[in-house]
């Protein structure tokens, strides 16, 4: 990101011939070119293309990277960019993204040859990060713009925006301002150049004036499209989250392979079970393995009947349903303890329609190995021979065909193919259990299980254990055994304060660790005004990452006072603030997302490995992949595949999966679809006002500062 940013003289006219193409307007004999469906990325290393190339990534969009740190690399010149197939012109790639405006040597031929291929094929750039000035069509960020931090600005999408690559936002872009002692955000903030052909996209305003300056806006020029990007950012922070789903769109017209969506599904673990409560005084939690036997009085929380009818209406009125993952064991415990009598069971029984539900075993029991409780923290238990022992085959299917009949008795509506083992047992779990219960596989086949959670801090990649497919599941940092914020608060301050202070010291032990406290939260305003906002972050995070996997908590966080609640109305409040009607939260049961991860492991894998091509020709898209591979895409809204329409809609496009037979899919464009780039397109002069090309970077303010990755 340190290098100098340069302008290089195009001499476009040689280099047009140079792709078989005529120069000038009159194309009429010219036959339309193959553009292949693959975005070129050059690199320099720096977190603004980066951020691009993992968009492109999550959402199966194929690229070609060059790094431009590498000597080895291929050289960039016209035989690289374009050639012909069976007599038509090809552009090998219907983008370009580049770490701004001109990476390249002054006079580069490389350079040279990417302004002619754009020209001549109406390719757009992406300039990931630049500076104000006017050969990208801005002004001069100095005097009457900006250049500096804009941490906690209050950028905006215009009009043309919301009309554009940006229409899925609702118009406020807000920057973070997570610390008031760390520059997280820089940005070059000027207004159009006079003469200049661009438009604004995103702007904020410019501090000390009543004017806006542009963030990403649209400069045409010389017969090129620029997309520039004044602000500096990484692939986690939340502004740029907001805008990378129109970066692709405007670089590739709404015309590409890959999709991406919104999700947010929510799991409640140990429903009609109770959770054990968090002892203040002893710092561990009574009942569970992190207390020594005997210690302390357990104290558990469990759910009432008025917390399953405000979980009820709660979901009713923010759009979003909530899975059940149940454990039948618990209500007969209940029942026992309270002659027959059990109403938060009878409650859900009746509204049992209402919510989704998982098996999550009968009893929660572990079905790992044999648990060593006798010492703090636990260990496996081992034969004389040193070998562990494990929970046997017969154990894990009563524990899973038990609840299911417990289930079906009740009438829950099930998807007996989903399982959600307790505490993810069965699986590795380091440091006591390196490996997965070799009896687990087998139970899981024998029962049908289909789709089978993990915990996605330990586990995250999609992955085979007998018949299921792993589906990993984000824990939020609301735990599992406090019903009331003052626990919350005092847990946390154990587990992220130093020993002087008062905590564990696993922070202090854990250099890598990016939460540690400073000082311990107040355990009256901690969980309102820490613990709240930092998970808000988190999920929301996921939330914009194209992310399909769901969060967990577990029913004590929907008992007593109810502290899930304030996290899940902050993540649909913050996105409902921030996107548009036409691009609402994807909330998905567990076998759909597993089925999703699935599809695009498999397609990632294609692509990969260029087992798959597309290009467009016109007002046509034709897609080659191997038999069987479901295919993904973003087209625009309208779109026919074999006189039916294609896909569903969201955020302005139409995308879905496909499945290949191994023969080319094609696919048809609406009228109204952006044009098709055309052989030759039309030059536009320079405007008269661009000062010559070469002007060299302000020493002072070549880089705006770099962020690091937010955990």
């Amino acid at each position: 990101m340190k290098r100098s940013i340069r302008t290089t003289v195009l001499s476009v006219g040689a280099l047009i011939a140079a792709f078989g193409l005529p120069a000038g307007t009159a194309q009429a004999d010219t036959a339309t070119p193959r553009v292949d469906l693959r975005v070129l990325v050059v690199t320099d290393g720096g977190p603004a293309v980066q951020a691009i190339t993992a968009e492109l990534e999550s959402a199966g969009t194929p690229y070609t990277q060059i790094d431009l740190t590498r000597s080895d690399r291929p050289t960039i010149d016209p035989a690289f960019l374009a050639d012909t197939v069976d007599g038509r012109p090809r552009a090998k790639y219907q983008a370009v993204v580049l770490p701004n405006d001109n990476p390249f040597a002054t006079g580069s031929a490389e350079m040279t040859a990417l302004a002619a291929y754009e020209q001549a094929y109406s390719i757009p750039q992406v300039d990931a990060y630049t500076y104000a000035r006017p050969q990208v069509g801005l002004q001069y960020f100095v005097p009457g713009g900006y250049a500096g931090s804009v941490d906690g600005a209050r950028a905006a999408v215009t009009t043309a925006g919301q009309g554009g690559p940006f229409g899925y936002l609702d118009g406020a872009v807000p920057f973070e301002d997570n610390s008031p002692s760390v520059g997280e955000s820089y940005a070059y903030l000027a207004q159009p150049a006079a003469g200049a052909d661009f438009t604004t996209y995103v702007d904020a305003p410019i501090p000390g004036t009543t004017r806006r300056g542009s963030l990403v806006g649209e400069y045409r020029h010389d017969g090129r499209r620029e997309l520039v990007v004044t602000f500096v950012y990484n692939r986690y922070q939340q502004q740029y989250r907001l805008l990378a789903r129109g970066i692709v769109e405007w670089m590739t017209g709404g015309v590409h392979l890959g999709a991406s969506r919104n999700y947010f599904s929510v799991h409640v673990d140990d429903v009609f079970a109770a959770d054990d409560r968090w002892d203040t005084q002893l710092n561990c939690t009574p009942g569970d393995v992190d207390c020594a036997a005997g210690a302390g009085t357990p104290n558990p929380i469990r759910m009432t009947a008025a917390d399953a009818e405000y979980a009820k209406t709660w979901q009713a009125g923010r759009g979003v349903t909530l899975d059940m993952v149940y454990n039948g064991a618990g209500s007969l415990d209940q029942r026992e303890d309270n002659n027959g009598v059990d109403e938060l069971a009878d409650k859900l029984r009746a509204d049992r329609d209402r919510f989704r539900w998982i098996n999550h075993t009968y009893t929660h029991a572990f079905l790992g190995c044999e648990q060593d409780t006798g010492v703090v923290p636990w260990r496996c238990a081992t034969h004389t021979n040193g070998s562990t022992k494990w929970i046997s085959r017969n154990a894990i299917d009563d524990e899973i065909a038990l609840n299911r009949v417990w289930g079906q008795n009740f009438g829950l509506p099930l998807q007996n193919d989903e399982l959600v083992t307790g505490e993810h047992s069965g699986m590795a779990v380091l440091p006591q259990q390196p490996q997965d219960n070799p009896n687990l596989g087998p139970s899981l086949t024998g029962n049908g299980v289909k789709w089978l959670a993990s915990d996605n801090s330990r586990d995250p990649e999609q992955r085979q254990v007998g018949s299921a497919s792993t589906v990993a599941r984000h824990p939020m940092n609301v735990y599992y055994n406090v019903g009331k914020a003052a626990e919350a608060v005092d847990e946390y301050n154990w587990i992220y304060t130093s020993r002087a202070q008062g905590g564990s010291g696993i922070c202090e032990d854990h250099a890598d660790t990016t939460t540690c406290l400073s000082a311990p939260l107040d355990t009256a305003t901690g969980y309102a005004g820490r613990i709240v906002p930092t998970e808000i972050g988190t999920a929301l995070g996921h939330v914009l990452a194209n992310d399909p996997k769901p969060h967990f908590i577990h029913q004590s966080n929907l008992a007593e006072e109810r502290l899930a609640y304030p996290v899940l109305n902050g993540v649909i409040d913050g996105y409902d603030a921030l996107f548009a009607a036409n691009t609402p939260l994807v909330n998905e049961r567990m076998r759909d997302i597993g089925a999703e991860l699935k599809r695009r492991g498999a397609w990632k894998g294609a692509v990969q490995a260029g087992q798959v091509t597309a290009y467009r020709v016109g007002d046509t898209v034709t897609v080659s992949a191997p038999n069987g591979l479901d295919v993904t895409a973003s087209l625009p809204t309208g779109t026919q595949r074999g006189g039916a329409a294609y896909g569903t809609p969201y955020a302005g496009r139409v995308s879905g999966w496909t499945a290949s037979t191994g023969t080319p899919l094609t696919f048809t464009l609406p009228s109204s679809a952006p044009a098709a780039p055309s052989a030759g397109a039309d030059a536009r002069p320079a405007p008269a006002t661009a000062p010559a090309p070469g002007t060299p970077v302000p020493p002072a303010v070549r880089e705006g500062a770099e962020d690091t990755a937010r955990r």
